[in-house]
């Protein structure tokens, strides 16, 4: 394997890292939101990534994070590890279909990747429960999403200015 690959492939571990601590920290963070409304850390990373390395890396490392997060909450296989597979699996699309169709900015996806993570939860959610009667919360995730994709966004710039840098 040659510098470039084995470099490549430290960094992803890293950034998976980073990402699955981020994931885990983030639902030990009391705040006074409505249930079920996260700040979105771990997407940070995902938005570094597609940035820095592209799509296909952003879908391993959004893989790993959910799996190996789920594995260390004791989630893996319940309700709360569905809702991030289907959230992480509906926005990760979403922000790849809009990094190569688009050239929105960083905030822009960010908030429309959020959008899409909290429907793809909702989709989960109502066909667990086998009802549409938790559609209507989609509102309240759908508000939660403008102030939290800006957020994501925004320390996303940031992360891909310092990183950059690095000359990774």
């Amino acid at each position: 394997m040659g510098h470039k690959k084995t470099k490549k492939m430290v960094y992803m571990a890293l950034l998976s890292a980073i990402a699955i601590v981020l994931h885990i920290v983030e639902g030990m963070i009391p705040l006074p939101l409505p249930y079920g409304v996260k700040l979105g850390l771990a997407n940070i990373i995902s938005m570094v990534v597609i940035e820095l390395y592209g799509a296909k890396e952003m879908f391993i490392v959004n893989i790993f994070r959910v799996m190996i997060a789920s594995l260390m909450n004791g989630t893996f296989l319940y309700t709360p590890f569905y809702m991030s597979c289907g959230g992480v699996f509906l926005s990760s699309v979403v922000l790849m279909l809009l990094k190569r169709l688009t050239t929105l900015p960083m905030i822009s996806c960010s908030v429309i990747s959020a959008i899409f993570h909290n429907i793809g939860q909702i989709i989960v959610v109502s066909f667990i429960l086998s009802s549409v009667a938790v559609v209507p919360y989609i509102f309240v995730m759908l508000a939660s999403s403008i102030p939290t994709g800006i957020f994501v966004g925004m320390v996303s710039i940031e992360v891909i200015k310092r990183v950059k840098k690095e000359n990774l």
